[in-house]
């Protein structure tokens, strides 16, 4: 039986939940502020009660994997327990995996993250396409028959993404405009989306480009600590807005390790970001 499309999934717990992705990122000063140890016990206390805490009314987890993998072999069976907890709990997990590579290598990659049975499959991942889109056909591929899908970084926030992000190609157009016209022909004529979708940051400057031809979701993270802010997500993404899935993590999880206190934040930005939709 062919599983249900990660679109599908995505857009039914938004329209429950409301558009808002919250980062699970366990990084040794938030372990502090929790007064939790920075070993592997610390860290699954804290990522578990993001998920305890937040796990029904919050639409999208992302982890990012990073945090997990520095404690070896004890942080990525925490990270398998999150991606459970996140599944128990109705979400989505996007893991924040940011792998690129080509051949093999990269098809290992997709079969640990995306492949069914797998203990860290995730509902979605983050992939950055320097050594080539087309070098990721085939994990698109295995994504989609899965019911999983993939985000590709084209516009990020760090001050030295424009250098390259923004550079013009031989054929005149930029080379995030390259990874969208290849996300959106990866994207095209699915219903109500495709499965491929792009990370754009909350903070960067408009970059004059037309996303509603992606036919997919947008990662956007950046919202809360970084500055990005949702209402002022129209003026990069115009009439894309209502694809755009922004995310938080700082701006949340300093709020913790208390539940309301972490439940009272992230419904305030989940009630911002449904007003800015509201107006669309």
């Amino acid at each position: 039986m062919t599983p249900t499309s990660y679109p599908e999934r995505l857009t039914t717990v938004i329209d429950k939940r409301g558009a808002m992705c919250v980062g699970i990122d366990p990084h040794p000063g938030l372990l502090d502020s929790w007064e939790l140890p920075r070993d592997a016990g610390g860290l699954e206390r804290f990522a578990r009660g993001v998920v305890e805490a937040l796990g029904d009314t919050v639409a999208v987890f992302k982890p990012q994997s990073a945090f997990f993998e520095a404690y070896g072999s004890a942080g990525i069976a925490v990270l398998e327990l999150v991606l459970a907890d996140i599944a128990a709990a109705g979400a989505i997990s996007l893991l924040d995996v940011k792998r690129g590579d080509i051949g093999s290598t990269m098809d290992a990659y997709a079969a640990a993250y995306l492949a069914e049975g797998s203990s860290l499959a995730a509902d979605a991942i983050t992939i950055t396409p320097y050594v080539g889109v087309e070098t990721f056909a085939a994990t698109a591929d295995l994504a989609v028959a899965n019911g999983r899908g993939v985000y590709v970084l084209a516009l990020t926030s760090n001050p030295e993404a424009p250098a390259q992000q923004r550079a013009r190609t031989g054929a005149g157009t930029t080379v995030a405009e390259t990874v969208l016209d290849w996300a959106a022909a990866r994207n095209a004529g699915a219903d109500p989306l495709g499965s491929v979708g792009l990370v754009v940051g909350a903070t960067i400057d408009p970059p004059g480009i037309d996303f509603t031809r992606l036919n997919g979701s947008i990662l956007s993270p950046g919202v809360g600590a970084q500055g990005g802010q949702p209402e002022g997500l129209p003026a990069i993404f115009g009439a894309a807005t209502g694809l755009v899935l922004p995310s938080a993590s700082r701006a949340v999880l300093a709020a913790g390790p208390d539940p309301d206190r972490l439940r009272r934040e992230a419904a305030g930005l989940v009630g911002r970001m449904n007003s800015v939709r509201a107006l669309l």
